[in-house]
């Protein structure tokens, strides 16, 4: 099986590119079919992450644990100026 059949991306994805957590796909989903009055039961079809993964590379989003790469910075960015503040560290 190929890398791309295997649902991985062959070509290199930019250190900038959209990240999002697969799980988050499931959840929306699984809570969408449970506001609808559908009885969705999680896992038992198989482990929903792996589609979740396809279908944001699909959407041209790089499915990445810790999720969204732009508010990851962003919370980085607001704990160095807290650490800065309260221990006097020079920001990172």
């Amino acid at each position: 099986m190929s890398e791309t059949q295997a649902g991985t991306s062959a070509a290199p994805t930019p250190t900038d590119a959209e990240t999002f957590n697969p799980w988050s796909i499931v959840n929306l989903v699984f809570s969408h079919l449970a506001s609808q009055g559908l009885h969705p039961i999680l896992g038992e079809s198989g482990d929903p992450g792996a589609p979740a993964a396809a279908l944001l590379r699909a959407l041209g989003i790089e499915p990445a644990a810790e999720g969204n790469r732009q508010v990851m910075r962003e919370v980085r960015s607001d704990l160095d100026r807290i650490r800065a503040a309260v221990l006097g560290e020079a920001p990172s």
